[in-house]
C-alpha cells in the first residue's frame, strides 16, 4: 500500500521514501535508535494489522521503516503473535 504524500507535508520539510513512508524527522521520531521496550512491541504488534503505520509511527516516536523492519523481524522469529496477545501493557476495556 502506497501512502499519499500531501503538499502540506512537503512544505513542512518532511521527506518520504518511494513507498510514501515518512523518513526520519527529529521532531516526530524521538525514539529512533533506542531499543524497543516490551510495551512498544506489544503496542506495535497489537495495532499493526488494523491501524495506519504512520499513526503507529507518531505514537511510538519511530520512523515507519523502522516499524516495518521490526514487524518483519518479529514475524520471522515467531514473536509477533506473542506480543500481539501479551495484554500486559495495553489492556483492553470490555
Amino acid at each position: 500500500m502506497v501512502q499519499k504524500v500531501l503538499k502540506e507535508d512537503l512544505e513542512d520539510g518532511l521527506r518520504f521514501d518511494k513507498q510514501g513512508r515518512m523518513l526520519y524527522h527529529p521532531d516526530f521520531h524521538f525514539n529512533n535508535g533506542k531499543r524497543y521496550t516490551e510495551e512498544e512491541l506489544e503496542y506495535l504488534c497489537r495495532f499493526f494489522d488494523f491501524d495506519d503505520i504512520r499513526t503507529i509511527s507518531f505514537a511510538l516516536g519511530r520512523p515507519e521503516t523502522s516499524l516495518a523492519t521490526q514487524v518483519s523481524m518479529l514475524k520471522k522469529q515467531g514473536k509477533f503473535s506473542y506480543y500481539k496477545r501479551l495484554n500486559k501493557h495495553c489492556v483492553s476495556r470490555r
